[in-house]
C-alpha cells in the first residue's frame, strides 16, 4: 500500500497540477496566465444571492386551461350530435361540466355512446393504465351532463405546470446561457429566479403575454358598429401596435394556427426600411397557409395575437413557400420580442405575478466579502490546528486541503456551475470533511506507533485501517447529499453538488495525495521512530 510506481507519481503530480490550473479562472483573468486559446477558460457562475438578479413568483391560472377544455367539449358535443335524430336543448358549461338537456329522454342511451367517445385517455400512472378524462352520464329525465373527472383535473393541471415552467424558460432563456432557476411551488405556482437581471419589466413583458396567434379572415359584410358582430364573428380591437381604437370583424374560424410556426425572426423590409416579423410554418401550416391564400386572394386576412389584431394585409397573391411576414410599426426591440414569444410558443394559460423582487448586486458584493471572508478564516483555523496537533504530518494534510479544493473549484468551473452562499458554505464544510480524514489516518498511524511497530508498518497499518471508517463516513454523507439534490431546489442543490465534489476530491487527497508525501518523506528521510 505504500508503494508507488513511477508512472502512479507522475499520474498523480498532473492531476493536482491540472486542477490547480483549472481553478484560476475563479480568481484570475485569462490574460493574466497567458494560455492558449483551446485551453478551456470556464469559471463558475454567481447565483442570484450572490451576483444580484430578480426573483419573480407566479401563478398559473388553471380555470383558464378547464374553461378552454370545456368550451371545446361543448362546440364538440354540437358537432358529434349535428345531423343526428337527438334534439336537444340548453347546452351550456356548468360547474366543472357541460350539462344538455334531451327532449326525448328514450334517446339518452344513444346520446350517451355518442358523448362518451368525445373523451380522451387520461394516463393514471399504474402500470401504464389510462382513464377517460370525462364522465357522461345521464338522468330520467333526459338531463345529460358531461363532467371532467378528478384524475382529469390533476393530470391537466400537472401538464399545464409543467408546460409553462418549459415555455418560460425558451422565453427567457432562448439561447439556453444563462443560470436561470425555475421551480414548481405548490400546485399551481412557478418561481423564477435570473442572476445579474435587475431590470424586471423585460422580463414582466415576456411573461405576462400568453402569445396565442392564430391567422383569420375578415368579414367585409359584418358590422361592428355596436361592439358585437353576427353569428360566426369576432369583433376584435387593433393592437398597440396598430390602430387600437379600429375594430375588426373577425370570422370566428381560425385558418391557421400559431402552433404550426417552426421559426420567428425580427428583421427589416427591404423596400420600407421598417421592422418586422419573419415567420415559417411546418409542413402542415405551409399546406394550409397556402390552400388559404390561393383560395382568398384579395381579401383581408388577419393575424391575431392574444384577442388582438396585430395586422390585417389583403392577400396580394397565394403564399405557397410557408413563409410570411408581419408588420405593424415594430421598433427593433418589440419586434424581437414578438419573435421570442412566437418562437417560444403560446402558454397553456396567463401567468398572473404574485411576486416580484430584485436583488442589487450590492447585497450580492456584501455576501461574497462576507463568504470569502468566512472561508478564509475557517480554513485558516483548520489548518492552524491540525499543524499544530500533527506537527510534519499535520503539514502534509494542509498541502491535501490546498489540492482538495483546487480541484473541487476545477470541476466546479468546468461544469460552469452557479455558485450561490449555500455553496461556498458547502466549500468550507468540504475542507472540514477532508480534515476529517487525515485527523482518522493520522489518529490510527500514532496508536501503531504506540504499539511499537517500525514507521513503515505504521504508516501501512493505520492507513489501511483508516480507509474502511473513511469511506463508511463519506458514503453516508454522499446518500444524505443525494437526497438534498433529488428532493431539494435551487441553493439546496447547488450546497448538495458543492459537498459531493468536495466529498470525492478529499477521498482522492486524503488516502493518496498525503500518502504519497508521508511516503516520500519516510524514504528520504529514513526515519527509524514516528513520533507518538
Amino acid at each position: 500500500m505504500l508503494f508507488f510506481a513511477r508512472w502512479k507519481i507522475w499520474l498523480i503530480n498532473a492531476a493536482c497540477a491540472l486542477g490547480v490550473l483549472l481553478s484560476l479562472p475563479a480568481f484570475l483573468p485569462r490574460e493574466s496566465i497567458g494560455l492558449p486559446a483551446w485551453f478551456p477558460w470556464r469559471h463558475v457562475n454567481l447565483g442570484l444571492d450572490l451576483r444580484g438578479g430578480s426573483y419573480l413568483l407566479l401563478e398559473v391560472d388553471m380555470q383558464a386551461v378547464v374553461r378552454e377544455r370545456l368550451n371545446n367539449i361543448r362546440d364538440s358535443v354540437l358537432v358529434r350530435l349535428r345531423g343526428t335524430e337527438i334534439r336537444y336543448s340548453g347546452l351550456a358549461i356548468r360547474g366543472q361540466g357541460v350539462q344538455l338537456q334531451l327532449r326525448d329522454p328514450s334517446q339518452a342511451a344513444e346520446a350517451l355512446r355518442l358523448l362518451r367517445e368525445l373523451a380522451q385517455p387520461v394516463s393514471t400512472g399504474a402500470f401504464g393504465g389510462s382513464t377517460p378524462d370525462l364522465v357522461v352520464n345521464a338522468t330520467p329525465e333526459g338531463l345529460v351532463t358531461l363532467e371532467l373527472s378528478e384524475v382529469a383535473l390533476r393530470d391537466k393541471a400537472t401538464k399545464t405546470i409543467e408546460q409553462s415552467m418549459e415555455i418560460v424558460r425558451r422565453r427567457l432563456d432562448p439561447e439556453g446561457i444563462k443560470e436561470l432557476q425555475i421551480a414548481r411551488q405548490g400546485g399551481s405556482r412557478i418561481l423564477v429566479q435570473q442572476p445579474g437581471i435587475d431590470d424586471l419589466e423585460s422580463s414582466k413583458r415576456l411573461l405576462g403575454t400568453t402569445a396565442k396567434m392564430t391567422f383569420h379572415l375578415l368579414d367585409a359584410t359584418a358590422d361592428c358598429s355596436s361592439g358585437r358582430g353576427p353569428a360566426g364573428v369576432n369583433c376584435l380591437p387593433g393592437s398597440d401596435r396598430a390602430d387600437a381604437m379600429r375594430i375588426y370583424p373577425v370570422r370566428q374560424r381560425v385558418e391557421v394556427d400559431g402552433a404550426s410556426l417552426t421559426d420567428a425572426r425580427a428583421g427589416t423590409n427591404p423596400q420600407t426600411g421598417e421592422w418586422v416579423v419573419n415567420f415559417t410554418f411546418d409542413s402542415v401550416g405551409t399546406r394550409r397557409f397556402a390552400d388559404i391564400t390561393r383560395a382568398n386572394v384579395g381579401q383581408p386576412f388577419a393575424i391575431v395575437l392574444d384577442g388582438k389584431v396585430i395586422t390585417a394585409p389583403s392577400i396580394r397573391e397565394p403564399i405557397t413557400g410557408g413563409r410570411g411576414q408581419i408588420s405593424g410599426s415594430f421598433s427593433a426591440a418589440s419586434a424581437s420580442e414578438l419573435a421570442v414569444l412566437l418562437r417560444a410558443g403560446a402558454l397553456p394559460a396567463p401567468l398572473t405575478i404574485v411576486e416580484e423582487r430584485t436583488v442589487g448586486p450590492d447585497l450580492g458584493a456584501d455576501a461574497i466579502r462576507a463568504g470569502f471572508i468566512s472561508i478564509l478564516v475557517g480554513a485558516a483555523l483548520v489548518l492552524v490546528f491540525i499543524v499544530w496537533t500533527y506537527g510534519l504530518f499535520g503539514a502534509f494534510a494542509c498541502v491535501g486541503l490546498f489540492a482538495n479544493l483546487a480541484l473541487t473549484l476545477a470541476i466546479l468551473n468546468l461544469l460552469e456551475a452557479t455558485l450561490t452562499l449555500p455553496g461556498m458554505a458547502g466549500v468550507l464544510l468540504t475542507l472540514g470533511l477532508s480534515v476529517d480524514a487525515n485527523i482518522l489516518i493520522n489518529e490510527r498511524i500514532r496508536e501503531e506507533t504506540k504499539l511499537g511497530k517500525t514507521p513503515f508498518a505504521a504508516m501501512e497499518s493505520g492507513f489501511k485501517r483508516a480507509f474502511s471508517t473513511i469511506v463508511d463516513s463519506n458514503l453516508t454523507t454522499l446518500i444524505k447529499m443525494m437526497l438534498l439534490y433529488a428532493f431539494g431546489s435551487g441553493p439546496v442543490k447547488g450546497f448538495a453538488v458543492t459537498i459531493t465534489f468536495g466529498i470525492i476530491t478529499s477521498m482522492f487527497t486524503a488516502t493518496i495525495v498525503v500518502r504519497l508525501l508521508m511516503v516520500t518523506w519516510l524514504r528520504w528521510r529514513r526515519r527509524t521512530a514516528l513520533p507518538a
